[in-house]
């Protein structure tokens, strides 16, 4: 217990020291006047300050009700909620994953828990969690100056998107797809034995793990994209989007690569939003949060490796066509 919490020590004094440094070589005028600092490195510094301070506090927030759903939840009560008849049960499952504050670092966990629990549910909840949850719909609301039109595309879409790739998997492939080793470890939960008390400690621990997980790829995130805002010009960005199908290939491949926290890459998003059209924005606001670089290395510690690669063809595939055919109506 004593070592956890050195270990939490560490990485928030760490934080502290981070954000100390920043905010003076941010605003103290001595530094500036001691050191002569390039306009574009300051401009860098304050897009990425100002993303973070944006993203945050979403952030914390989302990963509290995922420590609570982590430990208070079990798969039986999930189990439950899911209907035996194949259709109804990818509807219930995304319904359910929409309701779900869990961004994607934690979305893999809690569906490895859910081997009863048939494949294309699985598929819809791990699907709709990250994307159309009620932490994200807020942050993206806030993100695009409070307007809802780009938070109701978002949620809108991405239910369909997720419905039709769950269908799509429920078609394709029968049976577990987790890996061998996946399947002969027991994923019963033993916190509904401890007290009250321990329960919430785990869940306080597990939140304070999420955050600290998630908080590396927000923070390398921001910094790309405010680099990416810094110094590669508007014009580079839009010969390489220069379409409305290559746009949105960009936006996919930069969520993708990006690998964002879905709790906080509204704000990243947004700060595209005068460079590409809305559907560009559209994919990689869906996009990222269904798949993307660290998603796609965590699924691949537990499930197959043809069922992956198949799933991200499947996503690809679908939130494009989605866009391309809706493209005239947004």
């Amino acid at each position: 217990m004593n070592r956890i919490i050195r270990g939490y020590m560490i990485d928030i004094t760490g934080i502290i020291i981070i954000a100390l440094a920043l905010f003076l070589f941010s605003f103290s005028s001595s530094i500036k006047e001691t050191f002569v600092i390039p306009t574009p490195l300051l401009n860098l510094n304050t897009i990425f300050l100002s993303i973070l301070i944006e993203a945050l506090p979403f952030v914390l927030i989302g990963v509290l009700i995922a420590g609570v759903i982590q430990i208070f939840v079990t798969e039986e009560h999930i189990q439950r909620w899911i209907p035996k008849n194949k259709v109804m049960a990818v509807i219930m499952s995304c319904i359910v994953g929409a309701l779900f504050p869990a961004c994607e670092c934690g979305i893999v966990p809690i569906v490895r828990r859910l081997k009863g629990v048939p494949l294309h549910a699985a598929m819809g909840f791990m699907l709709t969690g990250p994307l159309i949850n009620p932490i994200v719909i807020a942050s993206t609301y806030m993100a695009f100056g409070n307007d809802f039109k780009i938070a109701g595309l978002r949620m809108r879409l991405g239910f369909l998107v997720a419905l039709i790739v769950a269908f799509a998997v429920s078609w394709i492939f029968k049976g577990n797809q987790f890996k061998a080793s996946i399947n002969s470890v027991s994923t019963h939960n033993h916190s509904e034995n401890q007290s009250l008390s321990s329960r919430f400690w785990s869940m306080l621990t597990h939140s304070i793990d999420e955050f600290f997980d998630m908080g590396k790829y927000l923070v390398i995130g921001a910094f790309l994209a405010a680099f990416v805002q810094t110094y590669m010009p508007a014009k580079s960005l839009l010969e390489a989007g220069n379409g409305p199908a290559s746009s949105v290939f960009v936006m996919m491949g930069l969520a993708y690569v990006l690998s964002l926290c879905s709790e906080a890459d509204a704000f990243i998003g947004a700060s595209f939003s005068g460079i590409f059209p809305v559907s560009s924005i559209l994919g990689f606001l869906i996009f990222g949060p269904m798949i993307d670089f660290k998603n796609t290395l965590l699924m691949l510690s537990i499930f197959r490796f043809k069922f992956v690669m198949v799933l991200l063809a499947l996503v690809v595939s679908v939130v494009f066509i989605t866009l391309m055919l809706l493209q005239s109506f947004l």
